[in-house]
Parts: structure tokens; C-alpha cells; sequence
């Protein structure tokens, strides 16, 4: 079991977890203030909240467990209720075992999903501060508003559908495919990949090539 711990939550950029998963870590715990208890009245810590509850989502999506990832506030004088913390989510973490071998979850083609992720990063950051900010400073505020159903339906619009473009075209990239094969590679019904296809194509990002019958990167696609 392998394990990275990131202390100063208000700092903690979604970044970095995608990029402790991305070298193998099977779990990220951050620590910080208790909410309401910010030590620079900035209030990062519901900013680690709403960063850890977003990939919480992504990693559901991309059947990696949530569980992998833990946040919680301790305060700095807790050492004994610290030590408790780390020891659970340890055993935890032993529990579900190797990274993409826990219940649930699908080592298939993990890192280019991680990869897919961490190419949108940069825009994950502009999505989760206009589109998923929370007016209300309440843990409970925030924890209802990522389990609900219009949390699900913008996740849908505005972050799922853009990982799986970014998957397409980075397998685009290594050879041109069939729609077919996007769907087998991927596990996508052939109407999803249509849909991706022609959403992509009308973006100017894939052509179909009649010579070979396949897709492949335009010339002039932007990044993804």
C-alpha cells in the first residue's frame, strides 16, 4: 500500500491528487482546518471540500473507488485523534488494495483515463468556480448540492462528456480508429460514440478519413 499525505488544504490543487493516482499512489488524504476555523480567514478549506467532493465524482465515474481519497479537519493539537484518522483510512485503503483492484473498480485503461483527466485540469478549475461554487459556507450545504440531481446533470454536460472527447482523442492520436473500435476500447454503446463523434467532429477536432475509413485528429484541433 502506498500512501500521500497533503497537509494545508486551502492549497491543495486538483492537480495534484490526479497526479499522486496517476503515479500510483492508492490513496490521498488531506488535512486542514475544521471548516469555520480557517487559520487566514480565506476559507480554503470548503475550497479543498468542493475540489475533493468534484474528483470524488470524477473518480466514480472512472470506477475508481471515492474512498481512495480523504478529507477531513483536524486540528493541529488532535495528534491522537490524527494518528486514529490515518490509521483507519490505512485500513481502508488496505481493504480495497492495489490502485484500479478494488470492488468496483476497473484497472482497464486507468492511466489514459487518468491522463484524460489531468488534460483538463485547467478547465476542471473554471468549471468547478462558476459552475459548482456554493454560496452557502456549510459543509452540509456542500455535501447536498454534489449528491443531487442537478449536480449529476451538469457533472454529465460539463465534465463527463468532456472526458470521454479527451479520451477519444488521445487514442486518435496513437492511430486512426472506427467508430467501432472507440466503442470497444472505450465500453461505449455505438450511439454514445456516435454522439462524441459527431460533437467532436462539428468542434473541429476529428475528420473522418474516407481513404481508411476511420477517424482521425484534424489538422488544426486545439487541445482538449
Amino acid at each position: 500500500m502506498r500512501l500521500i499525505r497533503v497537509m494545508c488544504s486551502g492549497r491543495v490543487d486538483l492537480a495534484f491528487v490526479i497526479r499522486a493516482f496517476r503515479n500510483g499512489m492508492d490513496g490521498v488524504f488531506i488535512g486542514g482546518c475544521r471548516l469555520n476555523e480557517c487559520h487566514y480567514i480565506t476559507d480554503g478549506n470548503y475550497h479543498a471540500l468542493g475540489m475533493v467532493l468534484l474528483c470524488k465524482s470524477i473518480m466514480e465515474h472512472i470506477k475508481l473507488s471515492p474512498e481512495r481519497l480523504r478529507i477531513e479537519g483536524i486540528s493541529a493539537g488532535e495528534g491522537i485523534l490524527f494518528a486514529g484518522v490515518m490509521n483507519e483510512f490505512a485500513k481502508r485503503l488496505k481493504d480495497l488494495g492495489p490502485l484500479g483492484k478494488g470492488p468496483g473498480e476497473d484497472a482497464t485503461n486507468l492511466g489514459a483515463k487518468l491522463d484524460a483527466v489531468a488534460r483538463l485540469v485547467p478547465y476542471l478549475r473554471l468549471v468547478e468556480r462558476e459552475r459548482f461554487g456554493i454560496g452557502v459556507k456549510s459543509g452540509e450545504a456542500y455535501e447536498k448540492f454534489y449528491a443531487s440531481g442537478e449536480f449529476r446533470r451538469l457533472f454529465k454536460e460539463l465534465v463527463a462528456d468532456k472526458l470521454a472527447i479527451g479520451r477519444i482523442m488521445a487514442l486518435l492520436r496513437k492511430r486512426p480508429l472506427t467508430t467501432g473500435e472507440i466503442s470497444e476500447i472505450m465500453g461505449l454503446s455505438p450511439s454514445e460514440t456516435a454522439t462524441h463523434m459527431n460533437r467532436s467532429s462539428m468542434q473541429g477536432l476529428v475528420r473522418f478519413d474516407a481513404a481508411i475509413g476511420r477517424y482521425v485528429p484534424a489538422a488544426d484541433e486545439g487541445a482538449v
